[in-house]
């Protein structure tokens, strides 16, 4: 990335300790800061991928790490799309 901006994050060292370095630290504020904006529907998950240097596989893997789920239907939207897919592919019998 070309064009990067450098901010300094106070946290608690504790915090740091956990994470076993200020580098891994680093690495996992930005992360969950991507993963936040991806989750807030302020990029997509393909642009948090890409910001991420991982591919779709390898930003499905970390949300899955996570705990993070990538689908995020309501019932009522996962009814629309068993609908969809039974339309275009009936139940056998």
């Amino acid at each position: 990335m070309a064009d990067t901006l450098t901010f300094p994050i106070t946290l608690p060292r504790e915090f740091i300790t956990l994470l076993g370095s200020p580098a891994q630290a680093a690495v996992t504020a930005r992360e969950y800061i991507l993963l936040g904006l991806c989750l807030e529907d302020r990029i997509s998950g393909g642009k948090a991928a890409e910001l991420l240097g991982l591919t779709r596989r390898g930003f499905l893997s970390l949300l899955a790490r996570k705990g993070i789920d990538y689908f995020r239907l309501t019932p009522g939207e996962w009814a629309e799309e068993a609908a969809l897919v039974n339309d275009w592919n009936p139940p056998l019998g």
